[in-house]
């Protein structure tokens, strides 16, 4: 049995030599320069520039400015002694129009930026799809259409013969849960459909992108990188005392978040009981002889993105349906089959995001992950928080942040010494950007960034998290008042 501090913070915790301490981005929510280069719309710049869809009708057209600021960024990660970056490259800035040849300005952005990585020892992890679909696929049909998927393996094998001889750690997707049910089902996120049925269409070519993006990787990339995709796995708690009630809730979420990925992905099938719960929405006709086998390739590392708990109960029918599940309602569901599914609001302590703090949910999923995949190596690919910060005299003292990083590699820890093979642990997110349909009104960087006149100022947190990596030691943090 683990020991420790109930409320997990924790100090002095050694992580081992070779867990990789690092940080995350996205290219849409970082970059900027939307339309040089030969960059051609996403369906993220079709869907912030119409009205009504983000805060503010914030758009990335600038966000950080990455593009024009790598040197600084670099120098940053550098400063910090972060030993990974996760970043993802823009299919539209390298493909422009989702087929077709190859754009070379966009090709040298990143190589520009992996090798500023390695020139600073940092290790770059390179991720094929965070979302920014270009916006001709989305013409022809998008996720919810076949060809998007054999277009995505074109695109993953040029991106492949590109930086294959350098890039340490490939991963194809990220979440591909929202880029389905909050961009087909919802409406909440690009493209902003809200149909169940091209929800789980988008699903399944997802996954039919991640087997056949691996193979077209495998068969160009240079050198021995890793393998890799990112899963949001949703830690489900019961909402009720009705046992009958909470755990039909818990499976039927947990078929639609989680068991819709690592089925095909890992196991090479569908899970019966997801076909069955939404055999009103769709006849799963999408699935054809052979896709299955595409999609289960091997991967050398799973990646794990958790941010909060959710907590369910089947609905009686009569009451006033709670929908607590952390996202936008822009109409649709995320949830295609199951929407008599009641989400509770769970208590706090909760970040700007109104999502729920629960360190001791992280420790839950990674032991889980051991036991339903134990030969499966794991990495943390997102992990941390939006508050409300401000720079006051020059300084960002995020207390709340740094408090909810200390607790939550405080519950990492605890799961390597129950015997997880964790390999690293991505600290989302290195700069504040532009938080998808939310705009720039949420801040999760440990890097403050002035929107006005794009300076950086490190954050309380982003002094911390150096010494932990510098130490391999978690630091004493301050304690949050939440």
């Amino acid at each position: 049995m683990i020991t420790g501090s109930p409320d997990y913070r924790d100090s002095g915790l050694r992580f081992p030599d070779g867990f990789v301490f690092g940080s995350a981005t996205a290219s849409y929510q970082v970059e900027g320069a939307f339309d040089e280069d030969g960059r051609e719309p996403s369906i993220w710049d079709t869907f912030s520039k119409t009205p009504g869809k983000t805060v503010g009708g914030h758009t990335g057209d600038i966000a950080d400015d990455h593009y024009h600021r790598l040197d600084e960024d670099l120098d940053i990660m550098q400063r910090l002694g972060l030993e990974a970056y996760r970043f993802s490259i823009a299919w539209p800035r390298i493909q422009p129009s989702g087929s077709g040849p190859v754009n070379r300005r966009g090709l040298g952005f990143y190589n520009r930026l992996i090798d500023g990585l390695l020139a600073r020892g940092i290790r770059p992890i390179a991720t094929l799809y965070h979302w920014d679909l270009p916006q001709p696929l989305e013409d022809a049909g998008g996720w919810p259409a076949r060809d998007t998927a054999h277009r995505f393996a074109e695109y993953a094998a040029l991106a492949g013969e590109a930086f294959g001889d350098r890039v340490a750690q490939w991963t194809t997707l990220n979440e591909p849960w929202c880029s389905a049910y909050l961009g087909y089902g919802s409406g909440a996120h690009a493209p902003g459909r809200t149909s169940g049925a091209d929800a789980l269409a988008a699903v399944h070519h997802l996954n039919l992108a991640h087997g056949l993006g691996l193979q077209a990787l495998r068969s160009v990339v240079a050198g021995d990188p890793d393998y890799s995709v990112t899963l949001n796995f949703h830690v489900l708690r019961p909402g009720t005392d009705k046992e009958e009630s909470a755990n039909e809730a818990m499976r039927r979420i947990d078929a639609l978040a989680n068991r819709a990925f690592t089925g095909p992905m890992l196991q090479g099938e569908y899970p019966e009981d997801l076909i069955a719960d939404t055999s009103s929405v769709t006849d799963w006709a999408f699935v054809k002889p052979g896709d299955l086998q595409q999609v289960k390739q091997p991967i050398d590392v799973l990646g794990v993105n958790y941010y909060s708990t959710a907590t369910v109960r089947m609905w009686d029918g009569t009451s006033p349906r709670q929908s607590n599940d952390g996202h936008k309602d822009a109409g649709g569901t995320p949830w295609p089959g199951s929407e008599r599914v009641e989400f509770i609001e769970q208590p706090g302590p909760y970040t700007a995001m109104g999502w729920n703090i629960a360190p001791d949910g992280l420790e839950e999923l990674l032991l889980s992950l051991k036991e339903q995949f134990p030969e499966l190596p794991l990495m943390i690919t997102e992990n941390g928080a939006s508050f409300d910060d401000e720079v006051i005299d020059g300084a960002v003292h995020d207390v709340d942040r740094t408090d909810y990083l200390q607790r939550h590699f405080t519950a990492a820890h605890r799961a390597l010494q129950q015997g997880v093979d964790l390999r690293g642990y991505q600290v989302w997110s290195l700069l504040d950007n532009f938080e998808w349909s939310y705009g720039y009104t949420k801040r999760f960087g440990i890097v403050y960034v002035d929107y006005d006149t794009l300076e950086r100022t490190l954050k309380d947190s982003a002094l911390w998290y150096a010494k932990l990596i510098e130490s391999r030691e978690i630091p004493p943090g301050p304690r949050s008042p939440r």
